[in-house]
């Protein structure tokens, strides 16, 4: 923090239940050199990391789905969300965690992914930097079942389905997580999974 045309004033606890919720009070210099100042609550949830598991042969995808509570307050009627896997990163560095996540997850064990970029998801509010990842794996990197940890309260259901219809989730609604839309639309793009028929005229060779 070293802008100076920004001063953190005061930083206030509201809460540390789960995370750190603050009230901040910052000061801030405008364009005719005046100062304002304003009030904001700001949520530190850590950083995460997210994945999408595809596989080229099949021209597939893993997803996950499951009780999201946010969505059920907010007009998901099941609280039912498929996502891509994820997890907050805590000490670990985001490779090591994507990694330890698919496996908890999914039940796939990978040896290596590839960082794709990293985005704020809700930078008006949350200070969360997302870590995007893909990964391909295949059927002899399956270790277990997956559905998270006891521990952690997690019951995840794993879905493994083509390409074609996770994409055309997110034109029916089917699909509304924004980490998940991001990393289906970059596999699109970057034409990552070439077999499938909704990109065989994106990814034909010229």
């Amino acid at each position: 923090m070293n802008n100076p045309k920004y001063q953190i004033k005061k930083t206030e606890l509201l809460s540390d239940n789960w995370y750190v919720l603050n009230k901040v009070t910052v000061a801030y210099q405008k364009k005719d050199k005046t100062w304002d100042t304003q009030k904001r609550e700001v949520y530190d949830r850590g950083n995460g990391a997210v994945i999408l598991l595809y596989n080229t042969h099949k021209a597939t995808v893993i997803l996950t789905r499951q009780f999201r509570l946010p969505t059920y307050l907010n007009g998901n009627a099941s609280g039912l969300l498929i996502e891509a896997c994820a997890g907050v990163l805590d000490d670990e560095n985001p490779e090591a965690c994507i990694i330890r996540e698919i496996e908890e997850e999914t039940g796939y064990r990978l040896s290596s992914v590839k960082k794709i970029f990293e985005s704020y998801m809700s930078p008006g509010a949350v200070t969360e930097i997302l870590y995007f990842f893909v990964g391909e794996y295949d059927a002899s990197m399956k270790v277990s079942e997956g559905g998270g940890l006891d521990q952690e309260h997690e019951e995840i259901e794993v879905i493994e389905i083509p390409f074609d219809q996770a994409y055309l989730m997110i034109e029916t609604g089917e699909i509304k997580d924004a980490k998940t839309i991001m990393l289906l639309q970059y596999a699109k793009i970057n034409c990552l999974i070439p077999n499938a028929t909704r990109l065989a005229n994106d990814c034909s060779p010229e």
